[in-house]
């Protein structure tokens, strides 16, 4: 795992890839990246019948651990019956506060990938929140470490992270949710081995 609290000379070699990684998207890539988060607070808006907190929150509970295929289908069972199934406890448990009617950033953990990643879905042009998954995280440390554990539970250590997409966006003139949407596109793609540029693994 990386530092929990790297370096300035690390958190700007993080950022640096990040932007390396923004530069070397293709431009189908670029594009499907920036439509991601208003794609996705469409969908949360529709999902819940015009409550976008309500869906983004949904969405963000039942997104640990599972594809945004999954999350979505998943998503939209639990905002259609009003019942969340398909995931651990936890996740449920979350979901189903949020279903009958409590505050996403009540039930959320606000610090943390998917408190972050509600945000995003609510507010696309939100510049402070950023959602590091382990995509993201692979991405600014320039490795890939497939199972391996990141430790992005560890407060410090997302708090890093985010602040090196922060800075990276910033430097590009973008919101960090639009720079990390592109370059996870992009990653996720190259792991894919599609839409890539001699970048396949």
């Amino acid at each position: 795992m990386i530092p929990a609290n790297p370096s300035a000379t690390t958190r700007r070699r993080y950022a640096h890839n990040i932007i390396n990684a923004y530069v070397n998207a293709t431009e189908a890539q670029k594009l499907k990246g920036r439509q991601w988060y208003p794609v996705a607070h469409d969908l949360a808006t529709l999902l819940a019948d015009g409550d976008t907190r309500k869906g983004a929150g949904v969405i963000a509970a039942l997104s640990a651990n599972k594809s945004w295929s999954e999350n979505t289908k998943i998503a939209t069972r639990a905002l259609g019956s009003g019942k969340a199934t398909g995931h651990v406890r936890d996740a449920l448990t979350k979901a189903t506060r949020i279903l009958n009617g409590a505050d996403p950033t009540d039930v959320l953990p606000m610090g943390a990938k998917t408190g972050n990643f509600y945000r995003c879905i609510l507010d696309p042009s939100d510049p402070e929140p950023v959602c590091v998954d382990r995509h993201a995280h692979d991405v600014a440390v320039g490795k890939a470490y497939g199972d391996a554990e990141r430790g992005l539970s560890a407060k410090g250590r997302y708090a890093a992270l985010a602040q090196c997409y922060r800075d990276a966006a910033k430097m590009l003139g973008m919101t960090p949710s639009e720079l990390q949407a592109i370059t996870w596109v992009a990653q996720v793609e190259s792991l894919r081995g599609i839409g890539t540029r001699g970048n396949k693994h």
